[in-house]
């Protein structure tokens, strides 16, 4: 019962379109995302300050603030976009759906207070979040390369991810916590005009919404760090890298290649596991590699839980090399076993095999 009275409560509060004016802003399937649209952002200001002097107007009434806030929300927005523009329908819905939640004068308070201390800020500070981990990593890991040398390549390999990771979600708690600072610090300066159950829901609609844009973000950072690594590992080391072979096609995804003192070449593919790509060797099998010139394709794995003495066995004899991590017991008994020794390499020798085949 008191869940649902609670329930109650936070549905009939005002403050509660705090999360879902929000929502609708940025919306982009259903809406078009004027909130976040950089070239739209001062349209939305404009337009807040327009309902602000409309509502200081002492001299009209409030219905008339209500019907006239409505029409300025109209018309702002459906002029944001001609009528040939594709976004055109989607502003028109967004405009109408908006109106509809605004019923009383509070409704009209609430989406100002939306535009000019939810959307605006967290705008400005997801476009200060990283789009990708790299300045993070690339210092951590030059500091362990400086100190321990090349063996501590297959650490850094197993760690980059984390490195990245933990920079970036560094990054965004302190953008976190200032913003919600200063949004708390708004709330206390109209702390007569709220309830405790007010500042809940807007913090909470804040916090909500920041945290549901910084995962898109994350999501879009996720996957390049792998690739990262090798430009960071070529650079540090001085190697020079070798465009792929023309025409030549596989599904095993090769992040780099280099070319040898012979001028055959290696392909180096950095994956987290080898997942089901033991299976698609079709277009990377020993005679095609031959045809290309292709030496070997190495296979940097950070988690080989997955990698199976058949799989082993079955890519090596078509030329795919595995390194794996030291200390890793797959590499232990593999290294030792007659049939996959020649298979598997440590990935503290990486840097010394790839020197060997360029010099």
């Amino acid at each position: 019962m008191e869940n649902n009275t609670l329930d109650n409560l936070v549905t009939e509060n005002s403050w509660h379109n705090v999360y879902w004016f929000s929502r609708m802003l940025v919306n982009s399937d259903k809406y078009g995302a004027v909130g976040t649209t950089q070239s739209k952002r001062n349209n939305l200001i404009m337009l807040s300050k327009q309902l602000q002097c409309l509502l200081d107007k002492h001299e009209i009434s409030v219905e008339e603030k209500i019907s006239r806030s409505k029409k300025i929300i109209f018309d702002s927005l459906t002029t944001l976009y001609n009528q040939s523009s594709p976004k055109y329908k989607l502003i028109i819905q967004l405009a109408i759906d908006i109106n509809d939640k605004i019923v009383t004068i509070k409704d009209v308070i609430v989406f100002i207070f939306v535009v000019q201390h939810i959307i605006m800020p967290i705008n400005i500070a997801i476009s200060i979040v990283p789009s990708n981990d790299r300045e993070f990593t690339t210092v951590a890991a030059k500091d362990m390369l400086d100190s321990l040398g090349e063996s501590a390549v297959g650490t850094i390999i197993h760690k980059w991810d984390d490195l990245g990771v933990l920079g970036c979600l560094n990054k965004e708690r302190s953008l976190i916590v200032s913003e919600f600072k200063a949004l708390y610090s708004i709330l206390h300066d109209r702390k007569s005009q709220l309830t405790e159950l007010d500042i809940a829901i807007i913090l909470t609609s804040f916090v909500q919404e920041f945290e549901r844009r910084l995962s898109q973000k994350r999501k879009s950072r996720a996957g390049q760090s792998l690739e990262d690594v090798f430009d960071f590992l070529f650079n540090y080391f001085n190697f020079t890298s070798h465009p792929a072979p023309d025409h030549f096609q596989t599904d095993i995804e090769v992040d780099k290649w280099f070319k040898c003192k012979d001028n055959w070449i290696i392909g180096i593919s950095c994956k987290r596991t080898l997942r089901e790509r033991w299976k698609q060797i079709s277009g990377a099998d020993k005679d095609t590699l031959s045809k290309f010139r292709i030496r070997h394709i190495w296979h940097l794995l950070t988690y080989d839980t997955d990698l199976s003495d058949d799989k082993i066995t079955m890519l090596g004899q078509q030329r795919h090399i595995f390194y794996l991590l030291d200390s890793s017991d797959k590499y232990k008994n593999a290294s030792k076993h007659i049939g996959m020794k020649d298979y598997v390499r440590p990935l503290s020798g990486l840097i010394s095999d790839i020197r060997k085949e360029q010099s």
